[in-house]
C-alpha cells in the first residue's frame, strides 16, 4: 500500500468522527476560503472528501499525521487532532485526549471488564459500551475533548493469572472475548445490538488491542517488550485470533493496535503476515492500525529487529500498515524509503 493511501485510511476516518460543528472540527466556517474545498462539502462520499484532503498536503504534513497527536494544519483549516483517549470501563483521563479539567469533572466508570464479563450477557456489554459511547460523545460535543478514538476494547487471551492486566480483558475464553468485543464495539460506535448502522457516521471509535498473544508484562527478567510469544498455527487460529476477528467481521471494528511482543520471531507492527495478509486481507478490514505506546520505537531500540529508527518506521508502514506511531517522533522528519 502507497504512502498516500495510509494518509487516506487515518484521514478518511477523522473526517468521518469528526463531522460535527463543535472543536476541534475542520473546515472553519470563520474562514471563508475553506467552504472551496472539496473535503468540506459534507454532500460529497467520505472517501472521496478524504482523497481531495490527501492530495492537498505536502509530504511533511502527511509524516506529520503519522503520529497520536497529530498537529494542525492551518493552511487548509484542519486542527490539530488527539486519537489517544481510553474508555475500557468508561470514558477515562488517562491519556492526553480527556483530562476532565473543564466544566465535566467526570464519567461513569463501570465494573473492570473481567467482572462484567461474568455476568455472560452481551446485551449488558452492549449497554455498557453504547453508554460509554455517548458520553464520549457527549464530552467532545461540549469541546472538551480533542479526539473521538478510544483505545478500547482489551481482548488479549488472559490464559495465566500472573498477568497484571487480566483484568481488563473478558477473559480466558475465546468465545466469550469475541462476543464480548462485538457487543462493546457496536455499542460505542452507535450501531444497534444486531449490528445495524444507527447513523452515518461513527459515534466513537473503538480500538480492539493488542494484536497478538501479548499476555506478559515482567516475569524471570522477561519484559513485554521484547519477549517472543512462541505460538503454533493451530493455537494462534483457535484460541488467540478469533477474538481479535469477531473484532473486524461482527464489531465492526474500526481500529485495531497492534501489540509490543513478537510472535515467533516477527515484531507484531511489522509482520505482514498478522496486518496485512490477515487483518486486511482475510478479514476484510477497513479501518486503521495503530501501534501500542512507542511499539515502533522498541523495534530498533529494545528488540534490535530494525537496523535504524528509520527502518522500524519503514517496516511498519510496508508490513503492518500502522498509521499512527504513538509518541513515537524519532525519524519522522525521513520520508520512509
Amino acid at each position: 500500500m502507497k504512502f498516500e493511501q495510509l494518509c487516506l485510511v487515518s484521514l478518511t476516518l477523522f473526517i468521518h468522527v469528526a463531522s460535527t460543528t463543535t472543536p476541534p472540527f475542520s473546515c472553519d466556517s470563520s474562514d471563508p476560503t475553506t467552504k472551496n474545498y472539496p473535503f468540506c462539502q459534507s454532500t460529497l462520499p467520505v472517501t472521496q472528501r478524504a482523497r481531495d484532503l490527501v492530495s492537498r498536503l505536502t509530504l511533511d504534513e502527511k509524516i506529520s499525521q503519522l503520529v497520536n497527536s497529530a498537529p494542525a494544519i492551518p493552511r487548509l483549516g484542519i486542527p490539530a487532532y488527539e486519537w489517544w483517549s481510553e474508555a475500557l470501563h468508561g470514558v477515562s483521563n488517562v491519556g492526553p485526549g480527556i483530562k476532565f479539567d473543564g466544566t465535566i469533572k467526570a464519567a461513569t466508570s463501570f465494573p473492570q471488564v473481567i467482572l462484567a464479563a461474568a455476568s455472560f450477557d452481551a446485551y449488558l456489554w452492549y449497554r455498557i459500551g453504547q453508554a460509554i459511547g455517548r458520553e464520549a460523545r457527549a464530552i467532545y460535543n461540549a469541546g472538551e475533548a480533542k479526539g473521538l478514538t478510544f483505545w478500547a476494547p482489551n481482548i488479549n487471551i488472559f490464559r495465566d493469572p500472573r498477568w497484571g492486566r487480566g483484568q481488563e480483558t473478558p477473559g480466558e475464553d475465546p468465545l466469550v472475548a469475541g462476543k464480548y468485543a462485538a457487543s462493546y464495539i457496536r455499542g460505542i460506535q452507535g450501531d444497534t445490538f444486531e449490528g445495524g448502522k444507527l447513523g452515518q457516521h461513527l459515534q466513537a471509535s473503538a480500538c480492539c488491542k493488542h494484536f497478538t498473544a501479548y499476555d506478559l508484562d515482567n516475569w524471570k527478567g522477561m519484559n513485554r517488550f521484547v519477549f517472543d510469544a512462541r505460538v503454533t498455527v493451530q493455537d494462534l487460529a483457535d484460541t488467540y485470533q478469533p477474538p481479535f476477528e469477531k473484532c473486524v467481521r461482527e464489531g465492526g471494528g474500526s481500529c485495531m493496535m497492534c501489540a509490543y511482543n513478537r510472535v515467533n520471531g516477527v515484531p507484531s507492527c511489522a509482520d505482514p503476515n498478522l496486518l496485512s495478509k490477515t487483518v486486511r486481507g482475510e478479514w476484510d478490514f477497513k479501518g486503521y492500525i495503530a501501534s501500542d505506546c512507542d511499539a515502533v520505537a522498541i523495534i530498533y531500540d529494545a528488540q534490535g529487529y530494525a537496523k535504524s529508527p528509520q527502518d522500524a518506521v519503514a517496516d511498519v508502514l510496508r508490513a503492518g500498515i500502522i498509521i499512527f506511531f504513538i509518541l513515537y517522533t524519532i525519524a519522522l522528519k525521513t520520508p520512509p524509503a
